[in-house]
């Protein structure tokens, strides 16, 4: 399986209405194993990450009004690839890709006032 990554808004009825979002390959987030073995590992949490460790075990939903402290909590990880590739067995490269997909979607999100889901 692979994890993706999307982005919403809300409707007028309070559903979650996905967006229009880039061609397949720019939605990938990952494999099934990067939810604990790179996402939610030990490494990303010593990093003081709280968003990204919720894939170990469940999707992650960011809500709109969380789309900044997420894309902050990015920045703050960005430059640690190179280590959490070492720790992970992904390749810094491999983890670029992924992480700038879930970027990606995140800055879609905010220009609509909406949120994102890795699933």
């Amino acid at each position: 399986m692979t994890l993706l990554v999307h982005t919403y808004v809300y409707d007028a009825d309070g559903k979650r209405d996905f967006l229009e979002d880039p061609e397949y390959a720019d939605t990938m987030a990952g494999f099934e194993s990067t939810r604990s073995r790179l996402w939610g590992s030990e490494a990303i949490r010593d990093l003081g990450a709280r968003f990204f460790p919720q894939l170990d075990g469940s999707d992650l939903y960011v809500e709109p009004e969380e789309v900044d402290d997420f894309l902050a909590e990015c920045e703050v990880i960005r430059p640690h690839f190179d280590r959490l590739g070492e720790l992970s067995g992904y390749g810094a490269d491999y983890i670029t890709a992924r992480f700038d997909n879930i970027v990606a979607a995140a800055v879609r999100a905010k220009a609509e006032g909406g949120g994102v889901i890795v699933w």
